[in-house]
C-alpha cells in the first residue's frame, strides 16, 4: 500500500494487521507522517504535530507486538485530539493569540483512555476560537481548507478532526460539539461523527456553557467510531456530569439493524430554511430507512418554534467568561467572536434565568415527543461548504456573529442531551458532500449507531476520497 491507502486504512483493519505482524506500527507511522507532511500545505488541519512523539510511541508500540505483550484495542493506531482538549505533552492553545503556547498540566480524561488502549496521539487538530463557531478559521492557525474544495469551510469548531478524517491522515480523529461542532464539520467534509448522549463521554475540565458541549468520535466509518467511542466513554471522577454506565459494546452489535422501528423525519423543524440542493439528497436518504424496514413518516416538530430565540439568546451569554480578554486582545480576536461577546453585556441574571426556564419545558417537550418515535431524520446542516473566510454563505442572511442561522439543526440536541450524528449521504454538483442528521432518544447512542451502520450498508462512503495528491 502507499501512504495514502494507509492514511484511509479503517481503524477495525488496522488494528488487526499490527495485532497479526501484518504492518509495522513503525512503517506506518512514518508512512503517515509523510502524508500529513506532503498534504498539509493544502489542509492545514492540525494545530501541532507531535512527529517525534509520535514515532517514539510506534517503536514502542512495535516492540511490544514483537515481544508478545498484551496488545489494547486501539494498539499502534493513530488519533488526533482537538485543540480544546488539555495535554500535557503538546500545547492546548484553543484557536487563539491568548492561548499561543499554553502547556496544560494533565491530560484529558479521553486522552489518558485513548493512550491506555494503546494509541498513538499524532498531533492536536486546530478549532476556531474557542470553539465559538462553524466555520473553519481561526486567528491562531488561519483557515482549514475543506479537503473537497480548497478555501472553502471544512466546518467548525471540530475544523481539524473533520478534514483530518477526510484527507486520509489516519482513522480516529477526537471532536467535541456545543451546538454542532462534531456534526457540522463531518457534514461538510463527507465524513461521520457522532456527537454522544450527554455525559456519555467525561468532559474536563468541565464547561461553563450549560452543560452543552459533548464529547464523540469523527471517522470515516460507523465501527471506527463505535470503536473509538467504547473506548472514551464511561464514568470519570473530574466530571461530576460523566454517566454512571460504562459503554455497551457498540461494535459487536452494529449488524442489528432497524427493521420495525419508527422513524420520524422533518426537511425544516418546521422554520429552517435549507438549499434545495441539500433538501433533495437529504429526502434520498431518508428514503434508505424505509427499505431497510423501518416505518419513516414526515412529521410536525411542535417542540421546536423556541429554538432559535432560545440560542441566539445562550449562545452570546455563554461566551460572557471571554469579556476581560477584550481589553487587551480584542484586535487580535476573530471579530464576529468579539461581535458576539459584546452581545452578553446587555444580558441580566434575571433574563437568563427566565430564558432557562424557556430551556428546560423546551427540552422536556423534545423528549415527550421522542415517546413516539425511535429516531429523527433531518438535514445535518442547511447549506454545503461556502468559502470559509465568511461566517455565512453569499446567499445568506448577512450577520457580524450569527452563523447558527445555516446551522438550526444541531443546537436542539446539545440541549436536550440526545445522541445525533451526521452520515454522509452524498454530494452536491458541485462535488462537495453533505450529511444526514440522526437523532435517537437521549441514551441511545448505540440506536443511532446501528441505524448509522444499517445507512452505511446499503449506501457506503468510506471509499470516496477527495483529489489530494
Amino acid at each position: 500500500m502507499n501512504a495514502e491507502d494507509l492514511g484511509y486504512l479503517p481503524a477495525t483493519k488496522l488494528a488487526a494487521m499490527i495485532k497479526a505482524k501484518a504492518i509495522s506500527p513503525v512503517e506506518y507511522m512514518q508512512a503517515l507522517l509523510d502524508r500529513i507532511e506532503a498534504v498539509e500545505p493544502k489542509v492545514n488541519a492540525f494545530a501541532h504535530v507531535a512527529a517525534d512523539q509520535a514515532m517514539d510511541a510506534a517503536r514502542k508500540a512495535e516492540a511490544q507486538v514483537m515481544a508478545g505483550e498484551k496488545l489494547g484495542r486501539l494498539h499502534g493506531l493513530p488519533a488526533t485530539i482537538k485543540d480544546l482538549a488539555i495535554t500535557k505533552a503538546m500545547p492546548t492553545q484553543m484557536g487563539s493569540k491568548i492561548y499561543a503556547g499554553n502547556q496544560p498540566a494533565e491530560d484529558a480524561p479521553i486522552v489518558t483512555r485513548l493512550q491506555a488502549e494503546g494509541a498513538i496521539i499524532v498531533g492536536k487538530t486546530t478549532t476556531s476560537e474557542f470553539g465559538w463557531t462553524g466555520v473553519s478559521h481561526s486567528p491562531l492557525t488561519g483557515i482549514t481548507h475543506n479537503p473537497w474544495k480548497y478555501g472553502y469551510n471544512a466546518g467548525a469548531s471540530s475544523a481539524g478532526a473533520g478534514a483530518a478524517a477526510a484527507a486520509g491522515y489516519g482513522p480516529l480523529h477526537q471532536g467535541s460539539d456545543g451546538a454542532g461542532s462534531i456534526r457540522m464539520p463531518s457534514h461538510f467534509c463527507g465524513v461521520f461523527g457522532l456527537k454522544p448522549s450527554f455525559g456519555r463521554v467525561p468532559n474536563y475540565p468541565v464547561s461553563t456553557n450549560d452543560m452543552t458541549s459533548h464529547l464523540g468520535p469523527m471517522t470515516r466509518t460507523v465501527a471506527d467510531a463505535a470503536l473509538m467511542l467504547e473506548v472514551m466513554a464511561g464514568p470519570h471522577p473530574l466530571d461530576y456530569s460523566s454517566l454512571e454506565a460504562w459503554p455497551a459494546p457498540y461494535g459487536a452489535r452494529l449488524a442489528e439493524g432497524i427493521k420495525g422501528l419508527k422513524v420520524a423525519y422533518s426537511p425544516d423543524l418546521g422554520f429552517a430554511k435549507v438549499d434545495p440542493e441539500v433538501a433533495e439528497l437529504v429526502k434520498k436518504a431518508v428514503g434508505r430507512f424505509a427499505e431497510l424496514g423501518a416505518t419513516v413518516e414526515q412529521v410536525a416538530t411542535p417542540w421546536a418554534p423556541p429554538g432559535p430565540d432560545l440560542v441566539r439568546f445562550t449562545w452570546p451569554a455563554h461566551l460572557a467568561r471571554l469579556i476581560p480578554h477584550l481589553a487587551k486582545w480584542e484586535s487580535q480576536m476573530d471579530p464576529g467572536l468579539v461581535a458576539c461577546i459584546k452581545e452578553s453585556v446587555s444580558v441580566s441574571m434575571k433574563d437568563y434565568q427566565l430564558m432557562r426556564d424557556t430551556k428546560m419545558a423546551y427540552v422536556s417537550s423534545i423528549h415527550r415527543w421522542f415517546q413516539d418515535w425511535d429516531l429523527l431524520l433531518t438535514p445535518a446542516v442547511s447549506v454545503a461548504a461556502f468559502p470559509a473566510e465568511l461566517l455565512q454563505p453569499p446567499h445568506w442572511p448577512q450577520h457580524p456573529w450569527d452563523w447558527i442561522s445555516w446551522a438550526e439543526f444541531s443546537y436542539p440536541f446539545n440541549m436536550s442531551w440526545n445522541p445525533a450524528a451526521s452520515v454522509p449521504c452524498g454530494f452536491t454538483q458541485e462535488g462537495l458532500p453533505v450529511g444526514l442528521q440522526v437523532v435517537g432518544r437521549r441514551f441511545d447512542d448505540l440506536g443511532v449507531l446501528k441505524a448509522a451502520a444499517a445507512f452505511e450498508a446499503v449506501q457506503p462512503w468510506a471509499d470516496k476520497r477527495p483529489k489530494l495528491g
